[in-house]
């Protein structure tokens, strides 16, 4: 499969009055057609602001990309004139934002605002538009689509909506769609409908996904690959099953450690990670993760790990070997 998105040392910073908040410290990945990455990590981690600084939506000020790249098929999204990442977003790469209920103008029908990237992208007119919304809607599920065009966003229940942000995201036919934590507001068995909805849009599509969640059991259903995300960094990226089956980053160790398991029949206590955060007001010159690491050493206080092959298409930030417990080579 040929790369379709690259991204390469992004760093991104927020000027606030305490001063400047390190948010994104150096995020490389990369996404080919077809391929479905899942990036999680707790709340504050960065995991959106990447993609939105990717995409030059992140406010600024106060907010600004300081250093990196982001190739989109060859261009890099970061230099474009205003006018070309206009034509890039929604089109070629779209978002479906977090929260359902806040997402759409609450005085615009839902017919409207689906079919403004159709007239804005592909110059479609408002009857032809209208048409394709019609017929996106059906494919996400909303029954009677053609008679809810001029129904406004509040006569739509949560799971509707997210259903109405999908087909919205998806009505320009992009190449890459970015999933922003999209079941967070909603409750499990609708989680679970937005995320078959999704996997079979990606099947009958053939579009690459970014996933941003903090779920991991959603991650492992729908994945290829998976990026770990602490501190502004990626900490570890893998193989979605090798990274479940041989995590090799003690954060890692950490979140799985923290969910049930149901492949085996023996008890086991869940386990919290002790300790906040990192408070990136100043950006880390060792191991963000290291107050809070078990296995921390010497070396862990003095210098910020890079990303070491720990296995094939397998890496990890870490200078220890959880499984031996030592110091890596």
């Amino acid at each position: 499969m040929a790369e379709l998105l690259k991204v390469q040392d992004l760093e991104t910073q927020f000027r606030v009055r305490e001063g400047i908040v390190h948010a994104v410290n150096g995020v490389s990945f990369s996404l080919k057609e077809g391929e479905t990455l899942g990036i999680v990590g707790e709340s504050g981690c960065g995991k959106s602001v990447t993609v939105m600084s990717m995409l030059r939506l992140i406010p600024s000020p106060p907010g600004k990309v300081v250093a990196g790249q982001a190739f989109y098929q060859g261009k890099d999204l970061l230099k474009m004139s205003d006018e070309e990442i206009r034509h890039v977003r929604g089109s070629q790469i779209s978002m479906v934002f977090q929260d359902p209920m806040t997402s759409f103008n609450p005085v615009l029908t839902i017919g409207r605002q689906v079919a403004e990237p159709l007239e804005i992208h592909q110059g479609m007119s408002r009857k032809q538009a209208y048409e394709r919304v019609a017929d996106m809607l059906e494919l996400v599920g909303i029954p009677k689509a053609k008679a809810r065009l001029n129904d406004y966003p509040h006569q739509f229940s949560g799971g509707m909506r997210q259903r109405v942000m999908i087909a919205m995201s998806l009505v320009c036919n992009p190449s890459v769609l970015i999933a922003d934590e999209p079941t967070t507001a909603l409750d499990v068995t609708i989680q679970a409908q937005i995320v078959e909805l999704v996997k079979e849009l990606r099947d009958k599509l053939g579009m690459a996904i970014i996933w941003i969640t903090h779920d991991l059991g959603v991650i492992a259903g729908l994945a290829d690959r998976m990026a770990v995300m602490y501190g502004g960094y990626i900490i570890e990226t893998a193989p979605v099953k090798s990274l479940y089956a041989n995590p090799t980053h003690p954060y890692t160790l950490g979140l799985l450690n923290s969910l049930p398991r149901l492949d085996t029949d023996q008890y086991r206590r869940l386990e919290s990670i002790d300790g906040l955060p990192p408070i990136l007001m100043d950006k880390p010159t060792s191991c963000p993760f290291a107050p809070r690491c078990t296995f921390v050493r010497e070396h862990c206080l003095q210098e910020n790990p890079p990303l070491l092959e720990t296995g094939p298409d397998h890496y990890a930030a870490c200078w220890v070997d959880t499984k031996t417990g030592r110091e890596r080579a």
